[in-house]
């Protein structure tokens, strides 16, 4: 056996198909197997390499058991004479494995090989070639030397910037998205190291070949596509904790105890600075629109009150008292702030409709506290009127200007669609084009890009991909799709590095997938057009209102229970399913127990079901799973409502 090719995979089931798929190209010819070791993934990861990859060895772990372990299990069942560790959000060339073998053959003193990685956006991965992270080089690294100077001997050694992208090199550090690894090398050295439970452990992994007398070498004679951030988001302070502790466990390791501690104190100053920035932009990113609405409507509302009051009021010799602006301005912005959100106006893609519905929703919210409020706080309805007019106009405005600043173009309509180009032959062109229609995909499609030499005679037809960059740059292009089926992942690779657009997106889809899939940031998710996840239930915002709806509707439920009670024959039930769902342990809807629910979005169990909505009738396990389904995809708060006055009698059950 030449090769054994280990996977680990947890919860990026599309990413880790279209790994299979390239390394099922790139193996023909090679003595080889393939490990995919699964850190019991819940998106039906397994399910579909048993299907779409029986020759796959498949590893089922019952735990997360993190990246070190898991590997370690694939390798001690191993029988190649290398072993690859190859991340699951990777795309590799198909002459990728026997050009990396065929090195180290010729070269003896190699205990490890690396290549040359891009992002999804084409861009070079200063990571493909590391030094070691000593003291003085995470120094320079964490206080921004290394990224002033990246091609200094001094300050850039972390990413090592001076030698050359496209040269072969010995060096320090490798990365573990594509290692190649000698196996007389690991069986002299040992396994990996299982004190790292995710990152570091290629470090550690890298500087023990080199102690033992091998070398570590960069290789850019062949590419691959890494789309970093999948399994792990890089800006969450989840991550900054557990990498940089990563390198303490490194540094006490392997270094004396004097560097150990003076490399622990820097990366301790590291870990709360970071720490700190990463919080401070998760909150400025969630709250700054709100914030900036909440802003405009209330000076708004002051505009309003000026006017109302020199135009009206002043007639009678009086004004507004203070506490209109202190008191009731500030609670019909925050009610407005309320139902935008509710309404999804801080969602992507924004509408007009969203800010329309949204201010109703806080209208009507504002109805009901001036209903309640004593008559010294009830001033005029016109100023409710002319306010809610004035917060549409401000919010409508906020957004428009937000979004011309960042697409650089005035569109009224706010419109996220991105100019899209499909590359490939003409059958999978037209699949991708339905799949595109059916997941209702926010992209304008501007035709295609034949990969035959014929010309076509199809309305959509732009061109032969000899003529790809003219064509990006006459129709403007935002997004180019390839249909992998008929294209090599050579040849995408070579095209994104020579197509020089800094805004272009890339997405490919695999062939007889259901899904297209891309990464326009080494630090973000990737980005995808699918029929399998294009759930509601799988944004935060929604599982947001869904819990907010949850706690409303279990305090409105306290007040009416003495008439509902009347309907309801387990009365305890009702009331212990009231404050289970206040409290979180339930959910006023959830799913149908039936089998494949661990594929949808999770959510608590519910006291009703999407089943209430059809009374007692027997419903069978494939339609209670399309109704699952359905009840994700198109999940509102108007339907959650819907089913929860069709099942009132059953609040007890």
């Amino acid at each position: 056996m030449k090769l054994s090719i280990i996977i680990v995979n947890y919860n990026v089931k599309y990413f880790l198909e279209q790994a299979l798929h390239s390394v099922r190209r790139a193996v023909e010819g090679i003595s080889v197997e393939i490990f995919v070791v699964d850190n019991n993934s819940a998106d039906g990861s397994c399910e579909m390499v048993k299907r779409k990859f029986p020759e796959v060895i498949l590893i089922e772990n019952k735990e997360n058991t993190g990246f070190a372990k898991a590997n370690n299990q694939a390798i001690i069942q191993s029988k190649g004479e290398y072993i690859l560790l190859l991340n699951p959000d990777t795309v590799v060339e198909e002459d990728c494995f026997s050009k990396t073998i065929e090195f180290m053959d010729k070269t003896p003193d190699s205990g490890a090989v690396g290549v040359k990685m891009i992002d999804g956006k084409g861009h070079f991965l200063p990571e493909s070639k590391r030094g070691l992270p000593t003291p003085i080089v995470a120094f320079y690294k964490m206080f921004g030397f290394a990224t002033l100077f990246p091609k200094s001997k001094r300050f850039g050694k972390y990413h090592l910037g001076y030698l050359d992208k496209n040269k072969t090199h010995e060096v320090e550090v490798l990365a573990g998205a594509f290692m190649m690894l000698r196996k007389k090398t690991l069986e002299q050295i040992g396994l990996l190291d299982e004190d790292y439970f995710m990152y570091g452990e290629d470090i550690d992994l890298s500087y023990r070949i080199t102690k033992s007398g091998y070398k570590n070498y960069y290789f850019p004679n062949t590419t691959i596509i890494h789309y970093k951030g999948e399994s792990t988001k890089k800006t969450s302070i989840n991550y900054v904790f557990i990498f940089y502790r990563a390198m303490i466990t490194f540094a006490q390791k392997h270094y004396t105890q004097k560097h150990a501690q003076a490399f622990s104190f820097l990366i301790n100053i590291a870990i709360y600075i970071r720490a700190g920035i990463s919080l401070c932009m998760r909150i400025v990113q969630q709250f700054y629109r709100p914030v900036l609405d909440f802003v405009l409507i209330y000076a708004g509302m002051f505009l309003v009150k000026e006017y109302w009051e020199h135009a009206f009021k002043y007639v009678d010799g009086t004004y507004y008292p203070i506490t209109f602006m202190t008191v009731n301005s500030l609670v019909y912005s925050l009610l407005w702030i309320g139902g935008l959100y509710l309404a999804g106006a801080y969602e992507k893609p924004r509408s007009f409709l969203s800010i329309l519905n949204g201010i109703i929703l806080g209208t009507l919210a504002i109805s009901v506290f001036y209903a309640f409020v004593p008559e010294s706080y009830r001033f005029s309805r016109a100023l409710i009127l002319l306010g809610s007019i004035s917060a549409m106009i401000l919010a409508y405005a906020n957004r428009l200007f937000i979004y011309t600043i960042k697409n650089k173009k005035i569109n009224l309509a706010m419109s996220v669609d991105t100019k899209t180009i499909i590359v490939g032959n003409k059958n999978e062109v037209s699949r991708v084009q339905d799949l595109l229609i059916k997941s209702k995909a926010t992209c304008e499609y501007a035709g295609y890009v034949s990969i035959d030499a014929g010309e076509e005679t199809d309305d959509h037809f732009l061109g032969n991909v000899n003529q790809l960059a003219e064509i990006v740059d006459l129709f403007k292009v935002e997004e180019i799709i390839f249909c992998s089926k008929d294209i090599s992942a050579q040849q995408i690779i070579l095209w994104m590095g020579n197509i020089h657009k800094p805004d272009i997106q890339f997405k490919i889809v695999p062939e007889e997938s259901l899904f297209i899939i891309g990464s326009n940031s080494k630090n973000a998710p990737g980005d995808f057009y699918t029929l399998e996840i294009n759930l509601s239930l799988n944004t935060p915002v929604q599982l947001k209102k869904k819990r907010i709806f949850d706690i409303l509707i279990s305090i409105a439920l306290i007040p009416v229970s003495p008439v509902l009670l009347i309907f309801i024959n387990k009365r305890f039930n009702y009331f212990s399913n009231i404050f289970k769902v206040l409290f979180g342990e339930k959910t006023w809807v959830g799913y149908a127990a039936v089998e494949n629910n661990k594929v949808l979005p999770k959510i608590k169990k519910g006291v009703l079901t999407p089943l209430d909505s059809f009374g007692k009738k027997n419903i069978n396990n494939i339609t209670a799973q399309k109704l699952n389904f359905l009840y994700a995809k198109d999940y509102s708060i108007e339907k959650d409502l819907l089913i929860l006055i069709g099942g009132l009698s059953r609040l007890g059950n």
